[in-house]
């Protein structure tokens, strides 16, 4: 294990969850566009809300557990982003006959973004965020530490 490994781990948590606050607040954002993506036969299909998939970077927890239990120790590498996908929930349908984008029986499709799920999903992504400044912290502090030692 490098002297800055639990520096490089924070650093990818903390640029993972700021793209789940990006992504959150691209949903809500377009929590009301009706006008998101052309079909090819020219209809407009409402925004689909977007989510983060991650991964952990690095080997497996099984290499590491197993490392762990030989005393060989090993640095886990954080997590990325390895994609973002779109939820396949169905759009919800509202009455609604003098919107621009109703169909013949007066219902619009407005888009599968739940506002109150992405704040949560936002604060989950703050918390996260911060928690991983506080371990860059204390990291950052502990170097420190060590280089007061050799004065």
């Amino acid at each position: 294990m490098g002297i800055f490994d639990s520096m490089n781990t924070s650093a990818s948590g903390l640029t993972a969850q700021r793209l789940r606050m990006d992504v959150a607040s691209s949903n809500i954002a377009n929590a009301n566009s009706t006008r998101a993506q052309l079909n090819e036969d020219g209809t407009w299909d409402p925004y689909r809300r977007k989510m983060v998939v991650f991964q952990q970077e690095g080997a497996s927890f099984k290499s590491f557990l197993h490392k762990a239990s030989q005393a060989q120790g090993g640095y886990g590498g954080g997590v990325k982003a390895t994609e973002i996908v779109e939820d396949e929930n169905p759009f919800k349908s509202v009455y609604n006959p003098n919107h621009p984008d109703a169909d013949e029986s007066g219902y619009v499709q407005l888009p599968n973004v739940d506002p109150l799920q992405e704040m949560v999903d936002m604060m989950s992504a703050t918390r996260s965020y911060e928690a991983n400044v506080t371990s860059l912290n204390a990291s950052k502090s502990m170097l420190m530490k060590a280089l007061e030692i050799g004065k």
